[in-house]
C-alpha cells in the first residue's frame, strides 16, 4: 500500500491533457477519492498501472515528469516535518532513507558511492521493491523528478546535480529528460539515481527548528515497519495521545496520515478494529496506573480518556471482574510464599 499523496498532480495533468482522470482511476479499480486527498492508502500496483495507462492513452510518455512538477515535500506527510527542519542536507537524506516506508513501503532511497568511482561524487539511489509488474517506469520518472525537486527546495536552488541515470530505456525523447533535469541523462543503467556532489551532504540548512524535528523523528521512530501491519501503529498512537485528547478515530487517522475509512478497512483486514484496540490500550494503561501509582481513581479515568470514574469502574469489572480499588489493593498485597 502507498499513500495517495503519490498521485498528487495526476488529476490536474490528465485533465489539462484532455483526459478523464476519474475514468482512468476506475479502469484500474482505484478509488477516485485518491485523486483529491493525500491520506488514502491505495494499492501501489494500481497507482503504477493508472500512470502507465494514462501515459499510453494520452500519448504522453513524459507523463511522470509532468506529474512530478506538481509535487512537493508536503506530500510526504510526517516525514516532511523532519525534512524541512533538518540541520543539513545529509540529515534530510538520512530521514528520507530511514522513514520512506511511512509514505510508501515499496519505495526506498539511499545514498551510495558514485557508480563510476568519481571522487567527490555520490549517488542518490531510488529503488522499487520487486512486484508482480515490470519496473514501473512512470513511477521511477516521478520519483526521480520529485527527489530533484526536494533537493532544490531544501537548498533553495541548484545543488550541483551531475547526471541522472534511468534504470529503463527513455519513455520520451532523451532531450525531454535532459531539459527537465538540466543535465545529461543516461538510460538503461543498473539503477535509477541522481549523481550529486558529496560535499552537498554536509551543507547546512537555514530555518531548522530542532524541537519540531525531534518530535517528528520521535513519531517516525515509533512507526511500525509495514510488514507488522497498521494495528500496532494505531495502538502506539493511542498510547501517545490517551489522556491528552479524546481518543477519536479521525484524530488517530490524521496522526498516522491515513484516511479514516482506510484505517477502518485495513484494521478489519487485520482482524481487529479501532474500538477493540482502544479498549486494549486502556486496559493496559489502567493496569499500569492502578498497580504502580497511587493516583486518585478520577485522575486515572481522565488519563484513560474516560468521561468519569464510574466508566472506569464499569470497564474494570469487564476486564478483571473486580473493582479498580480491589485491583489496586491486590497488587499492593504481598503474595504468600
Amino acid at each position: 500500500m502507498i499513500r495517495s499523496a503519490g498521485l498528487r498532480g495526476f488529476r490536474h495533468v490528465v485533465t489539462e491533457l484532455g483526459g478523464d482522470p476519474v475514468a482512468l482511476a476506475r479502469r484500474v479499480r482505484l478509488d477516485p477519492l485518491a485523486l483529491d486527498t493525500d491520506e488514502l492508502l491505495v494499492d501501489d500496483v494500481a497507482v503504477a498501472t493508472v500512470l502507465e495507462l494514462a501515459a499510453a492513452r494520452l500519448h504522453r510518455p513524459d507523463l511522470g515528469l509532468l506529474v512530478s512538477r506538481h509535487q512537493d515535500i508536503g506530500l510526504l506527510g510526517p516525514l516532511a516535518v523532519a525534512i524541512v527542519n533538518a540541520p543539513t542536507v545529509g540529515d534530510t537524506l538520512d530521514a528520507t532513507s530511514r522513514y520512506m516506508f511511512v509514505h510508501a513501503p515499496s519505495l526506498s532511497v539511499r545514498l551510495a558511492p558514485d557508480p563510476y568511482g568519481v571522487r567527490g561524487v555520490s549517488a542518490l539511489v531510488y529503488e522499487v521493491a520487486p512486484g508482480p509488474l515490470p519496473a514501473p517506469r512512470q513511477v521511477i520518472d516521478i520519483c526521480l523528478g520529485f527527489l530533484d525537486g526536494l533537493l532544490r527546495s531544501v537548498v533553495g536552488g541548484p545543488y550541483g546535480l551531475r547526471t541522472v541515470e534511468l534504470s529503463h530505456e527513455p519513455l520520451a525523447p532523451i532531450g525531454v529528460y535532459e531539459e527537465f533535469f538540466g543535465v545529461r541523462v543516461l538510460t538503461g543503467r543498473p539503477a535509477a539515481l541522481l549523481r550529486i556532489p558529496t560535499s552537498l551532504v554536509s551543507r547546512p540548512l537555514e530555518g531548522a527548528d530542532p524541537g519540531i524535528r525531534r518530535m517528528a523523528l520521535d513519531f517516525l521512530e515509533r512507526q511500525t515497519p509495514p510488514d507488522d501491519g497498521l494495528a500496532p501503529r494505531v495502538a502506539d498512537a493511542l498510547r501517545q495521545t490517551l489522556g491528552t485528547s479524546a481518543p477519536e478515530l479521525g484524530d488517530i487517522a490524521s496522526l498516522l496520515a491515513v484516511h479514516p475509512r482506510t484505517l477502518q478497512r485495513t484494521l478489519a483486514r487485520e482482524n481487529t478494529g479501532f474500538a477493540q484496540l482502544l479498549d486494549s490500550v486502556r486496559r493496559e494503561r489502567a493496569h499500569h496506573y492502578l498497580t504502580t501509582t497511587d493516583l486518585p481513581l478520577g485522575q486515572v479515568a481522565a488519563l484513560l480518556g474516560l468521561s468519569e470514574q464510574s466508566a472506569l469502574s464499569r470497564s474494570a469489572r469487564r476486564w478483571w471482574v473486580t473493582a479498580p480499588r480491589d485491583r489496586r489493593r491486590a497488587a499492593a498485597t504481598p503474595r504468600r510464599t
